[in-house]
């Protein structure tokens, strides 16, 4: 799958992406932030998770591409690290509302917040 557009909405905090495979997705910036791919929120491997609180009025500063394969997404937080593959963001919009809800859950039980 490849992106056929990438358009960022700051007004609304939102990155869409339209794909090759006719799907197209809105992700909110704070979505991203707390998705990234990067080691210092996946960890290094499985239950080396870090979860990401207090992202939701976090903002996107710079899209820059990575190859023909990639963009790393740099965040007004100072987070700029993990490539967001096509392939990862295409699952970062199909799975959305669960991936969310997931973790809304944790934040909770972690006695987190969004703020």
């Amino acid at each position: 799958m490849t992106p056929t557009e990438i358009t960022l909405h700051q007004q609304s905090k939102m990155l869409e992406i339209a794909f090759d495979d006719g799907a197209r997705y809105k992700l909110p910036f704070e979505f991203l932030r707390v998705f990234s791919p990067s080691a210092a929120v996946r960890g290094h491997g499985p239950g080396q998770e870090v979860l990401q609180t207090g992202k939701r009025n976090v903002l996107l500063t710079a899209i820059d591409p990575v190859g023909t394969y990639a963009i790393k997404l740099t965040f007004d937080d100072g987070h700029d690290s993990g490539l967001y593959t096509w392939d990862y963001l295409h699952e970062l919009g199909e799975y959305q509302s669960g991936m969310w809800h997931d973790y809304l859950t944790r934040l909770e039980a972690a006695g987190k917040s969004r703020d």
